[in-house]
């Protein structure tokens, strides 16, 4: 669906953004790919590896709506992934992130609308699902932006949706290269918040090919949720040597023991596919889909009476040798 298209990627620099900007070149025929960010390092940086006759860069903040409403000229679709993402330093910096996470997202959605780009998707986190911290808050009212702005957009046909999902392996900020660096430089013990954390966990070049497929299912309003496993920050520990130990430190400002992606509350909404979950809206969207099947043929069944999807009680756990083959990669 994507040959011929011009995609913009807010936030493209970043890890989702170079994974996602490498896939799309690989797999399509783009007439155009917009890199959206405001780093100028990271922009010649990746265009010393990505600088074909289709990729453009575009210095911009997503905090300026009229930037973004002129990078998205004649674009067809919109990945947001732009975003403040620290979770202390939310909890230090708090307004910051409302204009970047809240402020930014509304910026996009409007630029979006005014431009008439076809479908935009979000990325979410888990962290927005009954958030404890400023970051997930800032999320949770994103997620509740785009999938207002359906019917904001109305007959104009641009449509919005969610992708949400939880830790990716190696990505920034991501405990993985910090531990590796700490046992390449000899170090013993690794820093564990709290040795009963589990964690969604999955890779970066999964998360992409999940909202890239999510363009042909989306309809507008949903929030997709991909089902993947779960780790225990011990087994993480362990995957890096057997004799690496555990120095516990707290649980950092913020920070939660388990991760929560689709919560009790939210099950009389939920439908489950094969590979994924689809969180219906709350509210009626424009044009009133029914979310139960999609253009791919896919067929939706509600989930069971008191359904949560958390990080501890999931059915599938990673292994320290999966955890350590996933880890070398």
């Amino acid at each position: 669906m994507f040959d011929g298209k011009t995609i913009l990627i807010t936030g493209g620099t970043g890890t989702f953004g170079r994974c996602c900007v490498r896939t799309l070149l690989e797999r399509y025929k783009l007439k155009r790919l917009i890199v959206f960010s405001r780093d100028e390092l990271k922009q010649y940086e990746m265009q010393q590896v990505f600088n074909g006759p289709q990729m453009r860069y575009f210095l911009g903040d997503v905090r300026d709506r009229e930037r973004l409403i002129q990078a998205m000229r004649d674009v067809d679709y919109v990945i947001h992934a732009a975003a403040l993402k620290q979770v202390p330093a939310a909890e230090y910096n708090p307004t910051e992130f409302i204009k970047t996470n809240i402020n930014g997202a509304e910026n996009v959605i409007k630029a979006a609308i005014e431009n008439r780009v076809k479908k935009v998707i979000a990325l979410s986190t888990d962290k927005a699902v009954n958030p404890i911290n400023l970051y997930g808050a800032t999320k949770m009212v994103m997620e509740k932006l785009f999938v207002a702005a359906n019917n904001m957009a109305g007959g104009l046909k641009t449509r919005f949706a969610v992708v949400r999902y939880g830790n990716v392996i190696g990505s920034r900020g991501s405990v993985v290269p910090l531990y590796r660096r700490m046992v390449d430089e000899g170090a013993k013990e690794l820093p564990v918040t709290d040795p009963r954390m589990t964690r969604f966990w999955f890779t970066i070049q999964e998360g992409v090919d999940f909202v890239l497929k999510n363009f042909s299912r989306m309809q507008g309003g949903e929030v997709f949720v991909p089902k993947i496993p779960s780790m225990r920050i011990t087994d993480l520990v362990k995957s890096f040597g057997a004799d690496i130990k555990m120095e516990i430190i707290g649980i950092r400002p913020g920070e939660k023991l388990h991760e929560l992606m689709i919560p009790l509350e939210a099950s009389c909404l939920t439908l489950e596919y094969p590979g994924f979950y689809l969180v219906q809206p709350t509210i009626s969207t424009f044009g009133k889909p029914d979310y139960r099947r999609n253009s791919l043929g896919e067929e939706g069944q509600p989930v069971g009476e008191g359904f949560e999807y958390r990080s501890d009680t999931n059915l599938v756990f990673l292994t320290v040798e999966e955890l350590r083959k996933l880890g070398t990669e």
